[in-house]
C-alpha cells in the first residue's frame, strides 16, 4: 500500500524529493491552492455585480461539476502517485503531443494563477491600513491606481514565496499547515459571526435579479476561479507518505471542504450585508460586509487573517507549479530541462523552477501595470487554461473507459466502480461547457474601459491559441532533435557492426 522508491522506479523515476509529508499536509496543499478566504474575497464583488443574490446558485453547480472531475482525479492519483499530477495522468492516458499539452497548459495556468493569487492582497491590505496603498489614489482593483498597487504588492509577495519555496519542503509545509489551520478557524469564525448578525434569512438567495441568464452565467467566473487547484494535493505525491491512499483522500477533501465552506460564506455574507442595493456589496465585496458588521477594529483584525490566507495560497500555488516544472523537466519535456530538474541536495527541492515561476508571475503583473481589468482578465485566463488542462485528462480517460482499456484497480486503490463511466462523462461535459462560458467575449469582464477592442474581448482565447501554437512548435522541434539523435546513434551502431 505504501508508495516506495521501488514503486516509483516502475514508472521510470527514482526518489529524489524527500517523502516527508503526511496526509494533512497533502490536503493542506490542495486546500491552500483553493483558499476560500483568498479567492472568495477576491471575486465576491465581481460575482454579485453580475448575478445579484442569484449568484449564490452558481456555486453548487460548479461544485457538483468539479466534484465529478475530482472523483476521476482521485482514481488517477491512486494509480499514478507522481509529482506533476495532471501532466503525469495525461501522459499515461494519451501519448505524444496530447499528453504533453496537458502539462504545458497546466503549467501556464499555474503561472497565471500564481500572479492572480498574489494580487489578492490588494483586496484586503488597504482596508487594514491605508498605508498599504503605496501609489496613493483609489484602492479599488478596478481603478488604474488600485491595479498598479496590486501589481506592486503582488510582486513583493512573490519574491517572498520564491525564497520560502527555495529553502525546502519542510519549511513550506510548516508554514502551509499553520496557514491552513488559521484559515479554517477564520472561515468558522466568519460564518458564525455573520450568521449572528444576519439581517435577512437564507431565502435571500431566491430573490429575482435583473441581470438575466447571461449575467448569471458571467457571475460563474467567481465560483469557477475559486474551485480549482485541488489536484495540487496529488501533485506532491512523491513527497507524501503512503501516497496511494493519502493523495485521493486529500484531493476529495480539499475540494469538498473548500466548496462547502465557500457556499456557506457566500450565503451568510448575503444574509448579513447591511444593504444589497447601495452598490457597496458589488464595489467593495466582502471587506465591506466584514467592516460594517464587525466594526473597524475587529474587521481589520479579521482582514489581517485573510491576508495570511493570501500569502499561504500564493505559496502553495507556487509549490504546485514548481512540482509541475520538475515533473516535466525530468522527462526532458521543457527547455533547459537539465537545470529545471535539478534537486538541491541540501534543501531537497528544485530551486530553478522556484525562481523561474516567481519571475514569470512578476513579469505578468508588470506587463499589466495599471490595467483596470487586471483581476478579471487574469482570473478568467487562469480558469480557461486550467480547465483545458483538466479536460485534456478527462477526455482521454473517457476514451479509455469507453474502449474498456482502463486498468482494473489493485486491492486498496481508490475506485469509482460502476460509477466510473457516468462520472467521467459528466466531468468532460462540465469542463467543456465551463471553458466556453468563461472564454465568452464579454465586454463587462474583458473591456471595462469600453474600447470595443476585439483583442481585449478575446484575450483568454488569444492567450490559449498562442500557448498551444508555441507548445506545438516546441514539441515539433524537440521531436525532430530526438529523431536526428536517434538516427545518428543507429548510424554509429551500423558502422560499428560493419567494421567488425
Amino acid at each position: 500500500m505504501t508508495t516506495t522508491a521501488s514503486e516509483l522506479a516502475e514508472f521510470g523515476y527514482r526518489q529524489e524529493l524527500r517523502r516527508t509529508l503526511g496526509g494533512f499536509s497533502a490536503f493542506a496543499a490542495g486546500f491552500s491552492f483553493v483558499s476560500i478566504l483568498t479567492t472568495v474575497f477576491q471575486l465576491f464583488g465581481f460575482g454579485y455585480s453580475f448575478g445579484g443574490t442569484l449568484f449564490f446558485w452558481t456555486w453548487p453547480v460548479v461544485l457538483l461539476g468539479q466534484l465529478m472531475v475530482a472523483l476521476t482525479f482521485a482514481e488517477l492519483a491512486s494509480r499514478y502517485p507522481l509529482a506533476g499530477s495532471v501532466y503525469q495522468w495525461a501522459k499515461q492516458l494519451a501519448s505524444g503531443f496530447r499528453g504533453w499539452l496537458a502539462g504545458w497548459t497546466m503549467l501556464l495556468g499555474c503561472v497565471v494563477a500564481l500572479a492572480s493569487a498574489a494580487i489578492a492582497l490588494q483586496v484586503v491590505l488597504p482596508s487594514v491600513w491605508s498605508g498599504f496603498q503605496i501609489v496613493g489614489g483609489d484602492p479599488s482593483i478596478t481603478s488604474a491606481t488600485g491595479a498598479t498597487n496590486a501589481a506592486l504588492l503582488g510582486a513583493l509577495l512573490l519574491v517572498c514565496t520564491t525564497v520560502v519555496n527555495a529553502i525546502g519542503v519542510r519549511v513550506m509545509a510548516r508554514i502551509n499547515d499553520i496557514g491552513v489551520a488559521a484559515e479554517l478557524v477564520g472561515v468558522v469564525v466568519l460564518i458564525g459571526g455573520l450568521v449572528t448578525f444576519a439581517v435577512r434569512g437564507p431565502q435571500v438567495v431566491l430573490q429575482e435579479s435583473s441581470g438575466g441568464g447571461g449575467a448569471w452565467l458571467a457571475s460563474a467566473l467567481a465560483a469557477a476561479y475559486v474551485l480549482y487547484g485541488f489536484d495540487t494535493a496529488a501533485s506532491v505525491s512523491e513527497e507524501t507518505k503512503n501516497a496511494r491512499r493519502a493523495a485521493p483522500r486529500a484531493v476529495l477533501r480539499a475540494l469538498v471542504i473548500s466548496g462547502v465552506g465557500a457556499l456557506a460564506v457566500v450565503l451568510v455574507a448575503l444574509m448579513a450585508a447591511p444593504s444589497l442595493t447601495d452598490g457597496n456589496l458589488a464595489g467593495r465585496g466582502l471587506p465591506y460586509v466584514i467592516t460594517s458588521v464587525f466594526g473597524e477594529t475587529f474587521g481589520r483584525i479579521f482582514l489581517a487573517d485573510v491576508a495570511v490566507a493570501v500569502v499561504v495560497c500564493t505559496l502553495t500555488i507556487q509549490t504546485g507549479t514548481i512540482r509541475l516544472f520538475y515533473a516535466m523537466a525530468r522527462d526532458n519535456a521543457l527547455p533547459f530541462s537539465a537545470r529545471l530538474s535539478r534537486v538541491n541536495e541540501r534543501t531537497g527541492t528544485p530551486i530553478a523552477p522556484a525562481v523561474v515561476s516567481g519571475a514569470l508571475a512578476i513579469a505578468l503583473l508588470l506587463l499589466n501595470l495599471g490595467n483596470s481589468t487586471l483581476f478579471a482578465t487574469i482570473a478568467a485566463t487562469s480558469v480557461v487554461l486550467v480547465y483545458l488542462a483538466y479536460l485534456l485528462v478527462t477526455t482521454p480517460l473517457l476514451g479509455k473507459r469507453l474502449r474498456k482499456q482502463f486498468p482494473a484497480p489493485q486491492p486498496g486503490w481508490f475506485s469509482l466502480g460502476r460509477w466510473a463511466l457516468p462520472v467521467t462523462i459528466a466531468a468532460v461535459a462540465y469542463g467543456a461547457l465551463m471553458i466556453v462560458n468563461i472564454a465568452w467575449p464579454r465586454g463587462e469582464i474583458y473591456d471595462l474601459a469600453g474600447t470595443g477592442s476585439i483583442w481585449m474581448l478575446l484575450f483568454p482565447i488569444e492567450f490559449v491559441v498562442v500557448a498551444v501554437l508555441v507548445g506545438w512548435l516546441y514539441w515539433r522541434s524537440r521531436e525532430s532533435a530526438i529523431s536526428v539523435d536517434r538516427s545518428k546513434f543507429l548510424t554509429c551502431i551500423d558502422s560499428s557492426v560493419r567494421e567488425h
